[in-house]
């Protein structure tokens, strides 16, 4: 064959005879790594570990285990101290008298007292053991928001706890004090007025958790800060039947006061959500 005859091969323009040439003009050729670049690195995982869901449940056992071990261990220590406490949250109570009506009734609010106290002294730690639970099937970007989340709600919960004891408690003690000072003598049960003033704290402890739910729901875009102004109308009954329903006791002070300290934190949280651009 002749350099003549080899110009008149016609070309085929089939891929399969040029495989090379075919694959350069694939358009599938970069899919995969197009695909991956268009995940966001605060998505991923980044210390994702394969567990069976036997393994997960050993995990819970143990961590619930831990958690059991050190409430046990400092709701026995407050007990060994329950005196100062009791004494402490009779302080609010301004010198009123409590009286022991039942055979008993004052260690079963000793132990009341120290169930309380212990659960919140050990809450930082059972808090550790569900972060840690937790913390492997959470993403880059649910990490960065644990821990404002966590240091947020725990400062918060402490102001709850400062507030209804400086400022709730008196509050609603003086109006009930003054009610009927010139009718009855006062003279009060013991466990009654323990039962009023730990759920007033703790209820206020938790009413005052608002900013860190609106910061979570603005991070994940659930809500907007336009959109939690625009209900403010709904927002205020709603502090009205929350201070109601958390305070023990039924007078309207109280009550305003708890519905105001509501109205203050979620339009604070408002502000909060609004710094972050959501």
């Amino acid at each position: 064959m002749t350099p003549q005859d080899l110009d008149t091969v016609p070309q085929s323009d089939s891929p399969g005879e040029y495989p090379d040439a075919a694959a350069s003009n694939s358009p599938d050729i970069d899919t995969e790594e197009y695909d991956n670049s268009e995940i966001d690195p605060l998505d991923e995982l980044p210390d994702e570990i394969e567990m069976s869901f036997f393994d997960h449940l050993e995990e819970l056992r143990q961590r619930i285990f831990y958690a059991l071990i050190v409430s046990v261990i400092s709701i026995v220590g407050c007990f060994f101290y329950v005196r100062p406490i009791v004494q402490l949250l009779e302080v609010p109570a301004q010198g009123i008298k409590f009286l022991q009506l039942a055979p008993g009734e004052y260690f079963f609010v000793s132990l009341k007292v120290a169930a309380y106290s212990g659960l919140l002294i050990s809450s930082p730690f059972i808090l550790f053991q569900i972060i840690q639970f937790v913390l492997p099937g959470l993403t880059r970007r649910e990490r960065r928001l644990l821990g404002p989340v966590v240091l947020g709600s725990s400062v918060l919960f402490a102001a709850g706890l400062v507030f209804a004891y400086f400022l709730l408690i008196p509050a609603a003690l003086n109006f009930f004090i003054s009610y009927g000072a010139d009718v009855v003598e006062q003279l009060w049960s013991i466990e009654k007025y323990f039962e009023f003033v730990l759920l007033l704290l703790f209820s206020t402890g938790l009413a005052f958790q608002i900013p860190v739910i609106q910061l979570l729901l603005g991070a994940l875009g659930i809500v907007s800060s336009n959109q939690m102004l625009s209900g403010w109308r709904y927002v205020i009954i709603g502090a009205v039947v929350l201070g109601a329903i958390l305070t023990p006791s039924t007078d309207p002070l109280t009550q305003s006061l708890l519905a105001g300290a509501v109205l203050g934190l979620y339009f604070g949280g408002i502000g909060l959500v609004r710094l972050t651009g959501k």
